[in-house]
């Protein structure tokens, strides 16, 4: 039955996102049961492009990305793909009328990837648009569940969010990302010379979005709210962390957070939802 296969597909993304992000895992946990599974889904479907262009090394990686985005457009107009995070990922974007353009635009951040870059600002702000902003718009779809007023309302304070959080993945990832695969995203930056100054000025911009994007927070609706700020709170503790350490650092190592401060964090986040304090 197909019902069968759709469900084994949700299982396929539910446990990719177990496997490769526990602070996304902890957040969707935080989110009403219902807006599980589409949330899920999506990020299946965004940790699978992100594999190929990061990892996929000893295959040719333009040849199974470009397969990846044709097989994507195929499973959203037929409704079923053979691969099952596709067809996970179609089911969420047909139930939720997720614009193409959101998807487009994030395969074109990936293809990026493809390809030795220079960041200047313009790149960097259309990576940061494609790669985050528009993944926060297709869970801001999920969130508000058909309401184009709200999320119309909410749209910028998403996208928003989704910044800061690319940015603090930047910080937190540039030993992997400027060692081991030669990218360096913040423009102007040479990240063997990175300094207290360049630091301090990429944190100064990363505030500024945490605090717009907590605006928006606020106003989603109750059943992803929840969630929404927890994963709010595990990224901002982790700049915090990040902002305490020297620059000289950065490249030395990635920055986490242990699970169990994720776990304390997770109970304070729900806690205050429930008293509704934010």
């Amino acid at each position: 039955m197909k019902s069968l296969f759709d469900k084994m597909s949700f299982e396929c993304s539910k446990y990719t996102t177990k496997l490769y992000s526990t602070s996304f895992s902890f957040g969707i946990k935080a989110l009403s049961r219902k807006i599980h599974e589409p949330i899920y889904n999506i990020y299946g479907f965004v940790r699978l492009a992100d594999e190929i262009v990061d990892s996929f090394h000893d295959y040719d990686k333009k040849d199974l990305f470009f397969k990846f985005k044709e097989d994507t457009i195929s499973s959203i107009e037929n409704k079923i793909s053979l691969n099952p995070i596709l067809n996970s990922f179609q089911k969420t974007v047909n139930e939720y009328n997720i614009d193409w353009y959101l998807i487009d635009t994030f395969l074109k951040s990936m293809e990026m990837d493809l390809h030795d870059q220079i960041y200047d600002e313009e790149k960097y702000n259309l990576y940061i648009l494609g790669s985050a902003e528009v993944v926060g718009l297709m869970c801001l779809k999920v969130f508000v569940n058909g309401d184009v007023d709200k999320y119309n309302e909410l749209k910028p304070y998403a996208m928003k969010l989704g910044s800061a959080f690319q940015k603090v993945n930047f910080l937190r990832d540039a030993n992997a990302d400027f060692e081991g695969l030669g990218r360096t995203y913040f423009p102007g930056v040479n990240m063997a010379e990175f300094n207290e100054f360049q630091k301090s000025k990429i944190e100064e911009d990363i505030e500024n979005d945490f605090k717009e994007a907590l605006i928006g927070i606020k106003k989603l609706p109750k059943s992803s709210k929840g969630g929404v700020y927890l994963a709010y709170r595990y990224y901002h503790k982790l700049f915090l962390k990040i902002k305490s350490m020297p620059s000289h650092l950065i490249l030395k190592e990635r920055i986490r957070i242990p699970n169990f401060r994720k776990l304390i964090i997770m109970i304070k986040s729900i806690s205050r939802h429930q008293l509704e304090i934010i």
